[in-house]
């Protein structure tokens, strides 16, 4: 019998600055990506005290442009894009036909009738699959400019002070989710006070050929290339969802506690969104024993939900996890996970376990 050889993985513009930087490259929804570089630990500690820049060119970009832009983002999204204005930016849900989510978003704007919206890098294709479908009868284009951007995410207390010698932006002087274009490094970006690690600091658009350069004047000055790793234990501290964990095609996206995304509008899928949710994602404390996707959630011994995404939080030294439980169940007064047959007590903790000065 001939083995079935491993799909070719993508790679991203940094690649090869990876490779210089000693990471260890692994396998990421189709994607060859760097999970590490000198060690989980110390780049999440640097991203909590300082600065880490992360690879997150996998990221779909997807250009939505046009007189019927607005309408049509209004229809495909639940959160009120309304209300974003020109050099602003939002957290956003592609809510499901038949219920569930598609994928949850960012959309930025950058111009009347003009927006970015970008989507997880394992739904690129199913995306812009739902996306195409959902356009007929909308004045819109929509152009994938997946291929031609690097997106990279400055994160830490330390971002915008590290960055702003090298940027004619006055860095200070923008809020949470601001979208706009400067230099930085003389490379002409478009800079978001955006991120998926519970800190500050500026996800960076740019041209994917200068990607490289980029990357390599960010660490010359003391920013530290955080993989994977740290960006998964950042993430679940910060109490953030994950597409694939907390939200999915076959999950209730109310069952977390992000229901100010869906706003009184019309828009797909909404009569789905109007049936309760029968599960909540709680958030779980155990003393030693770290939990993994999966491991069943119980109490009183009999099984009451699972386990999202688990792991031992490096800030706060003990393990922690979110976990989708049957709803009656979520206030219940202690819970125990099963790991490799035996219970575990776990404390109900509120979300997010971790939260930046």
């Amino acid at each position: 019998m001939t083995p079935t050889p491993d799909p070719v993985l993508k790679r991203t513009p940094l690649h090869a600055a990876h490779l210089r930087a000693g990471a260890r490259m692994v396998p990421f929804g189709g994607w060859d990506m760097p999970v590490q570089y000198a060690g989980l630990k110390a780049e999440h500690d640097a991203v909590r005290t300082g600065a880490g820049v992360f690879d997150v060119s996998h990221m779909g970009e997807f250009r939505v442009t046009g007189p019927g832009a607005l309408a049509f983002l209004q229809h495909v999204t639940t959160n009120d894009v309304g209300k974003l204005r020109p050099g602003r930016a939002g957290y956003n849900w592609l809510p499901g036909v038949t219920g569930g989510l598609v994928d949850d978003i960012y959309i930025y704007m950058a111009a009347q009738g003009d927006y970015l919206m970008v989507v997880n890098a394992g739904n690129i294709a199913k995306d812009w699959a739902h996306l195409q479908a959902q356009a007929g009868g909308y004045d819109v284009t929509l152009t994938d400019e997946s291929g031609t951007t690097a997106l990279l995410a400055v994160q830490g207390p330390k971002a915008a002070e590290m960055l702003q010698p090298f940027t004619d932006a006055d860095l200070g002087a923008k809020k949470k989710n601001a979208y706009f274009a400067t230099k930085l490094f003389g490379f002409g970006v478009h800079l978001a006070r955006t991120g998926y690690t519970g800190e500050d600091g500026f996800e960076v658009f740019v041209d994917a050929s200068e990607a490289e350069t980029l990357w390599d004047k960010l660490l010359a000055v003391g920013i530290v290339p955080a993989g994977l790793g740290a960006r998964d234990t950042l993430r679940l501290e910060a109490g953030f969802p994950l597409y694939g964990h907390e939200f999915g095609d076959d999950i209730h996206p109310l069952s977390s506690p992000y229901g100010w995304v869906v706003k009184d509008k019309a828009h797909l899928g909404r009569e789905h969104l109007q049936q309760p949710a029968a599960h909540k994602l709680i958030g779980l404390r155990l003393e030693r024993v770290p939990v993994r996707e999966g491991y069943p959630v119980k109490v009183d011994g009999q099984v009451v939900g699972r386990v999202t995404s688990g792991t031992t939080s490096p800030t706060l030294g003990h393990p922690i996890a979110l976990a989708l439980v049957n709803a009656e169940a979520a206030d219940a007064g202690a819970f125990t996970v099963e790991v490799r047959g035996k219970d575990h007590p776990a404390t109900r903790m509120d979300v997010p376990f971790y939260k930046s000065l």
